[in-house]
């Protein structure tokens, strides 16, 4: 069984490596949101595969150190492509998250997104 928590951010970017000309050379702004998804077995005792309370309080710390941020900044995103927040999300989570199971990273103005199980 799985379940999950959503959390979104606002953000600017850019991507160094790509051609001066291609569309993502210059600095722009996306709404990104993130899915935080755990699975596993529902405890009989609580109910629950994970407390969403303790999954929400963790993804607003996350949200506060992407939220209106310029992205190249954060440490660990220099390149900050969908791939590589959804990998970056993932990292920050792993160690207090053992039900994790994937991350989603999407652009929805843009149809764009990225899903991410650890490998």
């Amino acid at each position: 069984m799985e379940i999950y928590q959503e959390f979104t951010f606002d953000a600017a970017h850019r991507f160094p490596g790509v051609p001066e000309g291609h569309p993502y050379h210059g600095l722009h702004g996306h709404s990104f949101v993130a899915r935080v998804v755990l699975s596993g077995r529902v405890d009989s005792k609580t109910g629950f595969i994970a407390d969403l309370g303790e999954v929400e309080a963790r993804c607003l710390r996350l949200r506060e150190r992407l939220d209106h941020k310029y992205l190249n900044d954060v440490d660990g995103l220099e390149v900050p492509s969908l791939e590589n927040i959804a990998v970056w999300i993932w990292n920050q989570l792993t160690p207090d998250l053992p039900a994790l199971a994937r991350v989603e990273v999407r652009r929805e103005s843009c149809r764009h997104g990225c899903p991410y199980s650890g490998t």
